[in-house]
């Protein structure tokens, strides 16, 4: 008799716990900028419900096919040239975003998923090749610059940079040997910095985050918000919906430092149950990839689990001033719909591989 498939349960719950506090979040960070921008109180509070909606349709999408069938050549690249034409179609207007009338996407956040699946199945396919150079490094690398370059020129560094710690950390897990771990890691941390130095806007942000009293109005101003924020909330907060940094002080209270939010109204307390609960997403996580049945599960499920505690911690970083200014989300609690679909489809294939989980 075939054993019937289950799912992590831990991790189902702390993946809806987090998408229900990333709602009451979002309304309160956004409710007066609402009311400014449209006259109602709702406005964002409703396109992160029907983000929501199309998320959890996602994830359940992403429960009920075998995750092998991802191994397909066809289906990796048939995603990857999906990915290449998103991106170069962006490029071609203004921002970051494709808007399709009162909605947008983000091709960066669905490409980042994409090169974790690619990822993956590299990692098994080429197993025993992974101390040639020619034979593993240079089409995983190759395929990597490409796509990252793209990202960069949206412009987007803070995925860019995502995608190179997860690869790093995949390297590490598969067996890379040290030493050529250790140069990419140097190269990558030279090319971000070159990056910076070439960027004005960046390089601003690099010194505001090193001496941010030298710009407090300028460059420094929202890491000097964020920290205000966040010192305000003591070790209870000042209440849910109370912040007063939201007040048009705080810039992208509802996106990118919606967690200075949740440190002014829940304090130091909301925010460490906040970090237990991304702990417990990369316990339950790991624990999945440790238990897939076959090697590309488990990088499969380790990939995703780091993309999302890492972008997790990166934002949490910037808010409390520990790392410079990056245009990352927090997951499932920032206001965003592409990083939520996105996240929420990711989390979906690790609950895919725990139904298989050993």
């Amino acid at each position: 008799m075939a054993r019937k498939l289950t799912m992590d349960r831990w991790l189902v719950g702390v993946v809806l716990l987090l998408t229900l506090f990333g709602l009451v979040m979002v309304y309160s960070a956004s409710v007066m900028l609402a009311l400014d921008r449209t006259g109602g109180s709702t406005r964002f509070l409703f396109k992160q419900a029907v983000a929501t909606a199309l998320g959890l349709g996602l994830l359940y999408l992403a429960t009920r096919f075998d995750y092998r069938y991802l191994r397909h050549t066809a289906v990796i690249w048939s995603l990857l040239g999906v990915c290449l034409v998103l991106l170069i179609w962006v490029l071609a207007g203004d921002s970051r975003w494709l808007n399709f009338g009162a909605f947008s996407f983000q091709p960066s956040e669905l490409t980042k998923l994409v090169l974790l699946i690619y990822l993956a199945d590299l990692l098994v396919r080429k197993g025993d090749q992974l101390r040639e150079f020619r034979g593993f490094l240079v089409p995983c690398l190759a395929m990597l610059t490409l796509f990252c370059t793209l990202i960069l020129m949206t412009p987007d560094l803070g995925t860019a940079v995502t995608i190179m710690l997860i690869t790093m950390c995949l390297f590490f897990m598969a067996g890379v040997p040290k030493r050529s771990l250790a140069a990419l890691t140097a190269l990558g941390a030279m090319a971000v910095v070159a990056l910076a130095w070439v960027s004005p806007y960046r390089w601003r942000r690099m010194i505001s985050f090193l001496y941010p009293e030298l710009d407090p109005q300028g460059a420094g101003y929202q890491s000097t918000q964020s920290l205000t924020a966040v010192g305000s909330g003591g070790i209870s907060g000042s209440g849910l919906g109370q912040s007063s940094q939201k007040l048009f002080f705080l810039p992208e209270a509802h996106t990118d430092f919606i967690f200075a939010v949740v440190g002014e109204e829940l304090g130091l307390l909301g925010c460490i149950m906040l970090l237990a609960a991304f702990l417990v997403l990369l316990w339950r996580g790991v624990r999945v990839a440790v238990r897939a049945p076959e090697p590309f599960g488990a990088y499969l499920a380790a990939g995703v689990t780091l993309s999302l505690v890492l972008q997790a911690f990166i934002n949490m970083g910037v808010v409390l001033a520990l790392l410079p200014t990056k245009g990352l989300t927090l997951p499932f609690v920032s206001y965003g719909g592409s990083s939520l679909l996105v996240s929420l489809a990711a989390a979906g294939l690790a609950l895919n591989v725990s139904q298989h989980a050993n």
